[in-house]
C-alpha cells in the first residue's frame, strides 16, 4: 500500500505523524511511504533522512493525497484539505470528530475512510493512540499552570512549590485518567498541594497508594468541584468521553468564585472543552482572560514539544498503521476489534455512536457495513 505522510498545516503544529524509523519499518513490510516534503522539519528530521529510510519525497501536499492509498496525519484535515480527499481513502489521524461538525459533514461528504486515533481502544478499555500524547499534555498542563502563574503572564504571582515559610500553590485536577495522572505527578514534584478529582472509586484507590503524598485523590461531583475552584490557583481539565464532547465541569458562575489570577488549562479542548468559557487557542496566541480569570486551551499542546511528541506518537501508532497498511481496512475491521473502534466515519456513514449522538446524526456500526459475523 502506498502511504502517504503528510505536513502539518495548522497553526504552529511542528509533529509529524511518522518518523524516518518507523517510515523505514513500513517499507521493509512491503509499503511505498510518500512523504510530503519538509513534513518532518519541525520535528528535527529533514528529508534526507526520510530518503534514507527508503521513503519517496513528494513535492506538495496535492501529490500525497493524488498517490496514497492511506494518509496518515496528527491533526484533523484543515478546510483547505477537504477538497483532496478521495472517496474509499483511508485517512488515519486524531480526528475528534464530536468537537467540529463541519469537520464530520466535510469527511462524511468526502466519503472517506476515516480511523481515528483517539477512539481505538485495548481490551482492556484502554486507548493506546491517545495515550502517549495524554502523557505529554499531561505533564504540559502542569507546566503551562505554573508558567501562567506569573504575575509577568498574568497570574497570581505564585512559584509552584512555594518555599520554606511559605504555602505552595493549590492545583486541583478534574479527571484521574491518563492525562490528569500526569499533570498531578508534575505538579507534585513541583512541590504543588494537588487534588486529583475522578468518579470510579477503584481508580481513586489506586491513585491513593500509587500517588505522592501531597497529591489528595477526591471523589468528584459538582459540589466538590464548586469547593475547590475557590481554594485553587490551578485547575486542570482532564476529562475524557470517549469520542464524544466533554462535560463542562466549571461554569461561568464558579469563576466569580475563584482567586483573580488563577489559570485554567483546559487539556480536554480537543472534545470541545471542559470549562464552560473555554475557546481553542494556539502556541502563538495560547491565553486569554475571562472575570480576571487566565485561560490557556491550546487545542495542540504537545506540538509545543514536537520531537518528543512524534517519537512518542510513533511508537504507539505504527504497528496500527502496519496491520491497516498490510490488510486493507475491511479485513481489520472485520477482524481486529481494538481497530474497528477506531472506524467513526467509512464512506458517508458515521460508524461511531459518540459522533452521531454530539450532531444528531445516523449511526451505523462499522460491523454492519463490513457484515461481521456474531
Amino acid at each position: 500500500m502506498i502511504v502517504g505522510i503528510l505536513k502539518e498545516i495548522k497553526t504552529e503544529e511542528n509533529r509529524v505523524c511518522m518518523t524516518p524509523a518507523g517510515a523505514e519499518v513500513m517499507c521493509n513490510n512491503g509499503h511505498q511511504v510518500l512523504v510530503e516534503t519538509g513534513a518532518g522539519i519541525g520535528s528535527g528530521f529533514s528529508d534526507a533522512d526520510y530518503l534514507a529510510a527508503g521513503a519517496s519525497i513528494a513535492a506538495d501536499n496535492k501529490e500525497v493525497f493524488a498517490k496514497a492509498e492511506m494518509l496518515m496525519h496528527v491533526k484533523e484535515p484543515q478546510p483547505s484539505e477537504y477538497p483532496l480527499i478521495r472517496p474509499g481513502q483511508i485517512f488515519f489521524t486524531y480526528f475528534h470528530f464530536a468537537a467540529s461538525a463541519e469537520l464530520t459533514r466535510a469527511m462524511l461528504k468526502s466519503k472517506a475512510v476515516c480511523i481515528a486515533y483517539e477512539t481505538i481502544t485495548q481490551p482492556d478499555g484502554s486507548l493506546p493512540l491517545l495515550t502517549p500524547m495524554s502523557e505529554v499534555a499531561g505533564r504540559m498542563a502542569a507546566q503551562e499552570g505554573a508558567k501562567y502563574l506569573e504575575r509577568s503572564q498574568g497570574g497570581r504571582g505564585i512559584l509552584m512549590g512555594g518555599v520554606p515559610g511559605v504555602a505552595p500553590a493549590t492545583v486541583l485536577v478534574l479527571g484521574g485518567g491518563v492525562v490528569g495522572t500526569h499533570a498531578a505527578q508534575m505538579a507534585c514534584g513541583l512541590g504543588a498541594k494537588v487534588y486529583l478529582l475522578d468518579m470510579n472509586l477503584d481508580r481513586l484507590r489506586h491513585l491513593a497508594v500509587v500517588m505522592p503524598k501531597n497529591c489528595f485523590p477526591m471523589m468528584s461531583s459538582p459540589a466538590t468541584v464548586r469547593d475547590l475552584v475557590q481554594e485553587a490557583d490551578v485547575v486542570i481539565g482532564a476529562v475524557l468521553l470517549h469520542g464524544a464532547k466533554a462535560p463542562k465541569l466549571v461554569t461561568r458562575e464558579m469563576l466569580k468564585t475563584m482567586k483573580k489570577g488563577a489559570v485554567l488549562v483546559d487539556v480536554a479542548i480537543d472534545q470541545g472543552g471542559c470549562f464552560e468559557t473555554s475557546k481553542a487557542t494556539t502556541h502563538k496566541d495560547p491565553i486569554y482572560e475571562v472575570d480576571g480569570i487566565v485561560h490557556y486551551c491550546v487545542a495542540n499542546m504537545p506540538g509545543a514539544v514536537p520531537l518528543t511528541s512524534t517519537m512518542a506518537l510513533t511508537n504507539a501508532t505504527l504497528p496500527y498503521a502496519l496491520s491497516i497498511a498490510s490488510r486493507g481496512w475491511k479485513a481489520v475491521a472485520k477482524s481486529h476489534v481494538g481497530i474497528r473502534a477506531g472506524f467513526n466515519v467509512v464512506e458517508g456513514t458515521v460508524c461511531y455512536k459518540g459522533v452521531a449522538e454530539a450532531f444528531d446524526m445516523d449511526y451505523v456500526p462499522v460491523e454492519e457495513l463490513v457484515k461481521v459475523e456474531p
